[in-house]
């Protein structure tokens, strides 16, 4: 049997969030679980681990059933460096205090 690495608390409630928005929308859209693992070329089961933000399925998985929801836009938009407010920051530290000319 696979066992995964145990992973910090915050990926664990993120995966949980993730896996119920993903519940949320695929019942809001009035799909069945049945129709969504058909859609998504997966088995129930692995769907139930999905909707339970189980982190042994692979991303590739989760950008299945995003795009059967009509959510795949979003998948890019995750390590957008326009969002990454911290290397940003890190970014602006490391610029030069001033800016000198070259002699020629």
């Amino acid at each position: 049997m696979r066992t995964t690495p145990p992973l910090p608390l915050p990926v664990k409630r993120a995966l949980a969030r993730l896996g119920a928005d993903i519940k949320s929308a695929r019942i809001r859209r009035q799909i069945t679980a049945e129709m969504m693992a058909e859609r998504a070329f997966v088995t129930r089961p692995t769907l139930n681990k999905v909707e339970k933000g189980d982190a042994s399925v692979s991303m590739g998985i989760y950008a299945t059933v995003l795009f059967v929801l009509g959510m795949t836009e979003r998948l890019g938009e995750l390590a957008d460096v326009r969002h990454d407010e911290l290397g940003l920051q890190l970014d602006e530290e490391r610029l030069p205090q001033r800016v000198r000319h070259k002699r020629r």
